[in-house]
């Protein structure tokens, strides 16, 4: 029905202290080792050898009372030929999870805890908390089942004696009835429980005795085959109460016509049941009988060498039970004839040579399962309860006795097992047992799948007879088994799994045990980075990926937000320039930091990476991140920088940790202010201007970083007045509604109008992309055309909505006619302005070597017209502009004058984004 699971004890060692740490302490010094060891006591519990701690328990939970009452119902009703087609079958399924378990086992050093320990060890808290849970139910369900199991046996025997003489009840060595059976098992459970509680060396012994009795009954059944001669059997009573069916049998020895007769199949109607048996119920009943392989793990914390004793004891324990089935179906096929098989479950008993000898070896057997799961769930319930994964819930279970054992978890064990022993029948719940062991097989398998598929260096066991086939095998094998048991109960098992593995994924603790799934993770990742291929980029697929640079994480917080938005799925990398030279520091400086800038990513809810570099300047470590960040086809190719400014940065980060309150839309970071108090988010304070804070670089050196980017090609935006930006508040839609505006044309030049040059299509797709995310689904593009009146103003919107229709966008279209502003731009043109009225005061004879001639001699009237210009226009103000930005001039000379132009332009108009393009990102194909 299920597996045994023999004893779970914990050893008491160095590498398990009380706060539940199961690795070894590195920092511990000699002298406290030796002053550990001399508060032990002095007489240690001794370790089990491979025969004592692995093969006992293991044959003993493979056996059970399958080898007594079930291998002629499945040799009855199969025939020879099915029945060893099924032990095949059975068994391949069952050592594909032995060579899982001895490859985990001898992958280092293995702590106590069984099949929970490999499956939490390796798959994560997640799934080992929710299969050991459900383990720990199998086990107490189990030990239920087996106390029942062995009440139902004894009344079988002692509870009414039928008198031959008139078929009637002659006396009752055992009153009969649900509470008596009640109390004859409460007395079974009790027992079991003191040994229990006494310790698991009690058991241990206990279990070599039983061992001792069970093959000794096994040797007689064996001997019987020869010792006794032919017989007639007589049958008991069908459950149907067909009076014509009949009364006796015949143990004919061995004859060849009787093995004859029962090489085929004969599926016929069970007599305890009344159901008809088949392919499928007959299997899983003799399956039940191969399960209990995982007894030798989980004495691994009893055991002098685990690495070692598992394997050899697993494989050596299902061998030998192999045989000892096949031995068994071939004797019963040879010298038992097909009516008694059928008929007779107990038939074992009625030709052996000394009839009690069978029924012994029933009630050791039993006993020996009930002791096994009960104390099979109290290690495992202790081994919840001291990792933590159910937080205060389980932590009574957690307090041991002086001898180490788990007292609490015994007696919690105990009474959840009384519990279920109410229920009476537990023909169901056998099942479900079943089911729930076969998960665990599965999940053994798949923890090993799940390590040798992440190819970790250190997943090296000493045990190579196995691949990923082989677990794949198991997998598939445990799952058909499930549904084959029953459909419905091993759906409702898996599902059961999976919410307790979302519960223990929202309330566990972070664990240090190590997660496989990030292993998994970086395997798959590497081998599509290599597919990724850059020689195969097409301007179809072209996503933003960004390097956003930020020198203080606080006054950047509205801009981290809204690039997030803007990325649209691709690469978003946060950098950080460190000013300093490595040869002078003792350590590197940066490798503590990280744990704040990926607090605050998973703060503000992004996904983004962080990149931090050490430089002697920022210019030369923006440098850096644009060479290195990123992997084969994931590099930025979008670097973004805050507008270089004399406003006083803001705390934002400071106001966002205390605020109460969360995103109504499920996308911005979580405000709940208990959520800050272990956060690391350790950030110099921002610079004050006041007391001559200098910033970290000059004018100069800004300009030259953006210069620098479009010569290594790559797209560049300044964001300006995003310090305070809150997108919650710009997104969240009045009476006017949200709208992104849009100027297309290079106001820096306007003798060029053109809007459909590169750079003024990658700012249309920028624009775009902003609003097909979720946040921003709801506002609105708005396109600012400038033209002068001597053009069409009609024609121009026409030919720039057949653009947009062409490009998929929709945008409302404005136009706007700039004579005024031009103007004054043509009059500076025609009249050589005064060295003190130009900005930056440059003289016309220096202008040839600008990449743009024209963009030096702008005056500070025509940036001033442009800029009312944009403010005054008769709208609802903007959520965020999109500028053009033009290229720095060649002329390193005019930096300073093209920032201060700059400067000049974007004055007060609120969040803005000046975009430089240098690829192509639109194309109309298909």
């Amino acid at each position: 029905m299920s597996e045994r699971t023999p004893l779970l004890h914990y050893r008491l060692s160095t590498s398990v202290n009380e706060s539940g740490d199961h690795g070894p302490n590195p920092g511990s010094s000699v002298e406290a080792n030796q002053a550990l060891a001399r508060r032990r006591p002095q007489s240690q519990p001794q370790k089990l050898s491979t025969f004592f701690g692995v093969v006992i328990p293991t044959l003993l939970s493979m056996f059970s009372v399958v080898v007594f009452l079930r291998i002629g119902f499945v040799v009855g009703q199969c025939g020879l030929y099915q029945t060893v087609a099924m032990l095949l079958v059975a068994y391949f399924i069952i050592s594909m999870t032995v060579l899982s378990v001895c490859a985990i086992s001898t992958n280092g050093a293995l702590d106590a805890g069984g099949a929970y320990y490999m499956i939490s060890r390796a798959l994560g808290p997640e799934f080992g908390g929710s299969i050991g849970l459900m383990f720990f139910l199998a086990n107490v369900c189990g030990s239920a089942l087996y106390v029942l199991g062995l009440v139902e046996a004894m009344l079988a025997t002692f509870g009414a004696v039928e008198d031959t003489a008139t078929h009637g009840i002659a006396y009752e060595v055992m009153p009969t009835g649900y509470w008596w059976s009640l109390l004859y098992g409460t007395a079974i459970l009790l027992l079991c429980l003191l040994v229990c509680l006494v310790g698991a060396h009690i058991y241990a012994k206990a279990t070599f005795l039983i061992f001792l009795v069970v093959m000794l009954v096994l040797g007689t059944i064996f001997v019987s085959f020869f010792a006794v001669g032919p017989r007639v059997v007589a049958l008991p009573p069908s459950a149907a109460g067909n009076s014509t069916s009949p009364t006796s049998a015949n143990f004919t020895g061995f004859k060849l016509d009787t093995l004859m007769g029962n090489l085929q199949a004969d599926y016929t109607v069970d007599y305890t049941t009344g159901v008809m048996m088949s392919f499928a119920t007959v299997f899983a009943v003799m399956f039940n009988g191969c399960t209990g392989i995982m007894a030798g793990s989980n004495m691994s914390g009893d055991l002098k060498s685990p690495s070692a004793s598992i394997p050899r004891g697993t494989i050596t324990a299902v061998i030998f039970t192999f045989i000892t089935y096949i031995l068994l179906s071939v004797m019963v096929a040879c010298s038992c004839d097909r009516l008694l098989l059928q008929r007779d479950y107990s038939f074992l008993r009625d030709i052996n040579v000394w009839r009690p000898f069978v029924t012994i070896g029933v009630y050791s057997s039993t006993l020996s399962a009930a002791m096994s799961n009960l104390i099979g769930a109290s290690r495992i319930l202790y081994a919840l309860a001291r990792d933590d994964l159910f937080g205060k819930v389980l932590s009574p279970a957690k307090r041991t006795s002086g001898s180490g054992n788990p007292w609490v978890s015994v007696l919690i064990s105990w009474f959840l097992v009384q519990l279920v022993l109410f229920s009476g029948k537990l023909n169901t719940i056998a099942s479900i047992v079943t089911i729930f062991f076969l998960l665990v097989y599965a999940a053994v398998d798949l923890a090993c799948l799940a390590l040798e598929w992440a190819s970790a260096p250190n997943f090296r066991p000493t045990f190579r007879y196995f691949t990923w086939h082989t677990c794949v095998f198991g997998i598939v094998g445990c799952a058909v088994m499930m549904f084959l048991i029953n459909a419905i109960y091993a759906s409702a098992s898996i599902a059961f799994m999976l919410l307790l593995l979302l519960v223990i994924h929202y309330l566990s603790p972070t664990s240090s045990w190590g997660y496989i799934s990030q292993a998994l993770i970086f395997h798959q990742v590497r081998k599509y980075l290599l597919m990724l291929d850059v020689r195969k980029d097409h301007v179809k697929f072209w996503r933003p990926q960004v390097l956003l640079m930020i020198s203080n994480p606080r006054s950047s917080v509205g801009l981290i937000t809204f690039i997030n938005d803007i990325k649209k799925s691709g690469l978003y990398v946060l950098g950080h320039v460190q000013i300093g030279d490595l040869d002078v520091l003792p350590s590197d400086p940066l490798q503590s930091q990280y744990d704040s800038w990926l607090s605050l990513v998973d703060h503000l809810n992004i996904k983004a990476f962080v990149n931090l570099t050490l430089a002697s300047s920022v210019r030369h470590g923006v440098q850096h991140l644009l060479f290195i960040s990123g992997l084969g086809g994931m590099r930025p190719n979008t670097l973004v920088l805050g507008f270089y400014d004399d406003h006083p940065p803001q705390d934002s980060l400071h106001d966002i940790l205390f605020m109460s309150g969360s995103s109504s839309d499920g996308l911005g970071p979580s405000q709940d202010p208990e959520d800050f108090q272990a956060l690391p988010l350790h950030f110099p304070a921002l610079r004050n201007i006041n007391t001559g804070g200098a910033k970290s670089l000059d004018a100069q050196e800004y300009v030259s970083v953006v210069a620098d980017a479009v010569k290594m090609l790559k797209n560049v935006a300044l964001a300006r007045g995003f310090g305070a930006f809150e997108r919650d508040g710009c997104v969240k839609v009045g009476r006017g509604g949200v709208f992104v505006d849009v100027w297309p044309v290079n106001l820096l030049r306007p003798d060029s109008s053109s809007y459909v040059d590169t750079c003024s299509l990658f700012l249309l797709q920028m624009a775009c992309i902003l609003t097909m995310t979720r946040a921003w689904g709801k506002a609105k593009l708005r396109l600012f055309l400038c033209v002068e009146e001597g053009r069409s103003l009609k024609g121009a919107k026409q030919k720039l909505g057949l653009l947009l229709r062409e490009l998929r966008m929709k945008a409302d279209i404005h136009t706007i006619t700039w004579d005024k502003q031009v103007e004054l731009h043509w009059q500076r043109q025609s009249h050589r302005p005064a060295k003190e009225d130009q900005v930056g005061g440059e003289d016309d004879c220096d202008y040839a070597n600008s990449y743009h001639s024209n963009t030096t001699r702008l005056s500070n009237d025509y940036l001033q017209a442009v800029n009312r210009l944009i403010l005054d226009q008769p709208h609802t103000p903007p959520a965020v502009r999109f500028l053009y930005l033009p290229r720095p001039p060649a002329d390193t000379g005019r930096y300073r004058s093209y920032l201060e132009q700059l400067e000049l332009l974007t004055r007060d108009l609120g969040p803005t984004l000046l975009i430089h393009g240098v690829t192509p990102v639109i194309t109309t194909d298909l």
